[in-house]
């Protein structure tokens, strides 16, 4: 009896010290940046830290977004013409990851233009993606309720007009 006693008491103790060191986390971001891709997307690479061994975190990248389409033709040339089309709106990214035995998170998450809708071209062209930009930037582990702005982001003109302008 006295022996199982002993195990108890010596089990109720490792689990007092356990419980608090499992609960010790204090998630925050070592590093988090974006850049723009030549496809007008934008990617965001980050480490979080602190976030205790094992855990599934929850991301979610967030941005408003403006897009501009154009139609280009049999040349690949985007002509100066009205059927263009500007489009903005939310747009965000979600991702789960598992901050391992070392409790960080080391991941990417990928935000793409607002799409052109119901905007098409006529026969013979093809729809393209003249311009894109993103504000408000931000990262957030949803999880944790923690989050990290990354700025604004603008590609300029990728595909300028016959003319010159975007």
């Amino acid at each position: 009896m006295r022996r199982i006693l002993l195990f108890v008491v010596a089990g109720l103790a490792t689990a007092a010290i356990a419980v608090p060191a499992a609960l010790a986390t204090s998630p925050h971001f070592i590093n988090a940046t974006a850049s723009l891709n030549s496809d007008g997307t934008l990617t965001a690479n980050f480490k979080e830290a602190g976030l205790g061994n094992n855990q599934l975190i929850d991301y979610t990248l967030s941005a408003n977004g403006t897009a501009s389409y154009v139609c280009v033709n049999g040349g690949n040339h985007n002509p100066s013409a009205t059927n263009k089309e500007t489009v903005n709106g939310p747009v965000s990214a979600s991702g789960e990851f598992n901050s391992g035995k070392n409790g960080s998170v080391t991941a990417s998450l990928t935000l793409s233009p607002p799409s052109a809708g119901s905007f098409s071209c006529p026969k013979g062209q093809k729809l393209e993606l003249a311009s894109v930009s993103y504000t408000g930037v931000t990262l957030t582990d949803t999880t944790n309720n923690v989050s990290a702005s990354l700025g604004d982001f603008d590609s300029g003109c990728l595909l300028p007009d016959v003319s010159g302008a975007c």
